[in-house]
């Protein structure tokens, strides 16, 4: 299989993913303090939205670069 058809479906793929989860999420260990035996945390969830646009703009392109690598194929 040809790099190109490869990269084409791994575009598809997360263009596909991306429109899907539209985004995602982590979350934040930070130390408040830390005295002693004394330790302090707090957990934050952070959220990365990805635009559908993005997740369009990706499916498409992997459609064409599939589209381009079957036709140097033959």
């Amino acid at each position: 299989m040809k790099a190109m058809s490869m990269a084409g479906m791994l575009l598809v793929v997360v263009g596909v993913l991306a429109l899907i989860y539209q985004g995602f999420s982590y979350t934040h260990r930070e130390n408040l303090f830390d005295v002693g035996p004394i330790h302090a945390t707090t957990d934050e969830r952070k959220q990365i939205p990805i635009p559908p646009i993005f997740g369009g703009l990706a499916l498409a392109g992997g459609v064409a670069l599939l589209a381009f690598g079957a036709k140097q194929k033959s």
